[in-house]
């Protein structure tokens, strides 16, 4: 949709709205005053909205540094009693969890909101952990909305439990939610005119031990009234259709069930779970003792279905509870239709009347797997490395702990120079770790700029204080790229679009005592491959800062390029050295003869690795 549709002050509109705007919507018809992230897929589109807007909303706008800055940003501001906001994805959380779990103990003045995008299925993701653990470990409610509607209205609900209580909420969304699109109906806007608040020291926000002691009561009496609230709150709600079975479901699980419900015109009732914790007790009662069996549908973790074991016991009801736990339902990914009519096929005979002209074809799709662009400098990097590797003649395999970026694309071959990979930053941490644990095994370790302010720096200063060996290639892009191109502090603009100091990354690895510094243009390849060798041979930490912008913001200079990459046929010797080593997708062999194709973005480094010259500008 358009942009500035989102900025509608009118009431009543009806837009067709991606999840991740009617994220945006919702917090700015809750009168937001400041946001801040560090983006994330599958939430990065709300922070590339509000970057756009933030001037015209009158609403301060950040891309933090990482996470838990960005946790701490908009806990403190609504400590000043503004109502503010941050999101990220659920990886993200564990970065942001020592301080966000002490917000709900210091509790805020004003209202706070954290949305947070789960990703069923690992889509682009290192693993699949469900939020709603961590809501029920901090003591801090959470909502899950099952479409674009629902956030924006959810989100309205959400603040209002948080200027009650004084304490931060939590809305869980997923891939599938954050990026579906549906009609949304606007509340009304208002540009926010709050723009700065004042903190009053009441003795309760330094959660020293006798503080936190009674912080925590307090915390646990909130959520003891919040779970009242639950019981009647219209956000969970019972459809009965005079079943005796009955399907309990949240967030973009609901869809699917509804979606097999109507298209089967089964008979069944449904609770459909808005307002998830604190789990509404009662309420799931009174639905077991209506239901003689019933089916949890949720995505990931079976927490809604162990509550509602938990309370069947408790009371003595028992209706047979399906779900995970008994293998009703698969225990991971995300699901579907499919999967959901497959479930409820154990549990009630009904006729399949599914579309035949929908089924999946018996064909297998061909393998697609992801690659780095056509003229990545990334690639360039890689291929340097492995050239470098390699010319060493090593009877003992190199490491190459790697990074979360488009860069962790390095594990496929030919460039295989991804083997180990954890968590953002840790490329530099487990390299350390190698460092101590083998003293042949030559040690390259990748790392993108922004993950590189994000989580690199502490791990770095921990190598040169523990005296580790290995070289850290820095691949400075000049963006957050695999998030769709976000600023970060090495990036001078700041998430209002105004000019902001940029930070030197070869200044600050210098300033922590590294003496082996060398920034250079990766697409100069044999340059690299030297830089490689001198880096590997030093005995300590060295690092090399691979700098060149990635294609997302180097559009201009592509186009200005005057040359075109052409193949001199009679120079070829079908080498293959620039389809099998290099590997570009610009790059093909076709009836015997290496072409390139038209979205070469003529990067030159194939020109580079070509031994005879037969590759060359035009």
């Amino acid at each position: 949709m358009n942009i500035n549709e989102l900025l509608d002050s009118e009431k009543g509109n009806k837009r067709f709205m991606l999840g991740n705007e009617a994220a945006v919507r919702g917090v700015l018809e809750s009168g937001v005053s400041l946001a801040a992230t560090y983006p994330g897929t599958p939430s990065s589109e709300i922070g590339d909205i509000l970057f756009k807007i933030a001037k015209e909303a009158n609403i301060y706008f950040e891309f933090s540094s990482n996470e838990k800055v960005a946790i701490e940003v908009a806990a403190s501001a609504a400590s000043t009693g503004l109502r503010t906001f941050s999101f990220m994805k659920h990886v993200g959380v564990n970065v942001a969890a020592d301080s966000f779990m002490s917000s709900a103990y210091i509790g805020i003045e004003g209202s706070f909101l954290v949305l947070v995008a789960d990703d069923p299925s690992t889509f682009s993701s290192q693993n699949e952990q469900d939020t709603r653990h961590f809501a029920r470990q901090a003591n801090i409610p959470l909502f899950e909305p099952s479409n674009p509607q629902e956030i924006k209205d959810f989100i309205h609900y959400a603040y209002d439990v948080s200027d009650k209580f004084n304490i931060p909420v939590i809305i869980r969304t997923t891939t599938r939610v954050s990026h579906m699109r549906g009609i949304v109906e606007t509340d009304e806007y208002t540009k926010n005119t709050k723009t700065y608040g004042e903190f009053k020291d009441t003795g309760l926000h330094v959660p020293v031990p006798e503080a936190a002691r009674v912080m925590h009561k307090n915390l646990v009496e909130k959520i003891r009234n919040i779970r009242e609230i639950s019981n009647e709150s219209p956000l969970n709600k019972i459809i009965d259709n005079g079943a005796n079975l009955g399907i309990i479901a949240s967030g973009g699980a609901y869809n699917y069930v509804a979606d097999v419900v109507n298209q089967n015109n089964l008979k069944v009732n449904i609770l459909k779970i808005g307002f998830s914790h604190p789990y509404p007790e009662q309420l799931v009662k009174k639905f077991l003792e209506d239901n003689d069996e019933v089916l949890v549908v949720e995505e990931v973790d079976p927490i809604n279905e162990i509550e509602t074991l938990a309370i069947a016991g408790k009371y003595n009801i028992n209706t047979k509870i399906h779900g995970k736990c008994d293998e009703t339902l698969p225990e991971i990914f995300e699901y579907t239709p499919d999967i959901i009519f497959n479930s409820l096929q154990k549990l009630v005979s009904f006729e399949d009347k599914r579309n035949k002209a929908n089924e999946e074809s018996e064909i297998a799709l061909p393998s697609r797997p992801a690659t780095l662009c056509s003229g990545c400098p990334h690639r360039a990097s890689y291929y340097a490395a492995r050239e470098a590797v390699n010319s060493l003649n090593l009877d003992i395999e190199s490491i190459h702990p790697s990074d979360i970026g488009c860069y962790t694309l390095g594990i496929a071959p030919p460039y295989k120079m991804a083997s180990y990979l954890m968590s953002m930053g840790a490329s530099v941490g487990t390299s350390c770790g190698f460092s101590k644990s083998t003293t042949q095994q030559p040690i390259i370790s990748f790392i993108g700029d922004s993950t590189f302010f994000h989580a690199g720096i502490p791990p770095l200063i921990n190598a040169v204080h523990n005296k580790n060996r290995f070289t850290l290639v820095i691949l400075d892009n000049r963006i957050t790229a695999m998030t769709g191109g976000q600023t970060n502090p090495g990036i001078p603009i700041d998430g209002m679009g105004d000019e902001a100091p940029a930070i030197s990354i070869g200044a600050l690895v210098k300033s922590i005592g590294i003496e082996f510094v060398k920034e250079i243009n990766p697409l100069n390849v044999k340059e690299m491959i030297e830089v490689y060798k001198e880096a590997l041979s030093y005995d300590g930490v060295s690092v090399i800062i691979a700098k060149y912008p990635c294609n997302l913001i180097n559009k201009q200079q592509i186009r200005e390029r005057n040359y075109r990459i052409v193949v001199d046929q009679d120079k070829c010797v079908h080498c293959n050295i620039c389809v099998n080593k290099l590997a570009c997708p610009s790059i093909n062999e076709i009836d015997g003869k290496i072409t390139i194709d038209q979205v070469c973005n003529k990067c030159a480094v194939c020109t580079e690795v070509c031994p005879t010259n037969a590759i060359h500008k035009e």
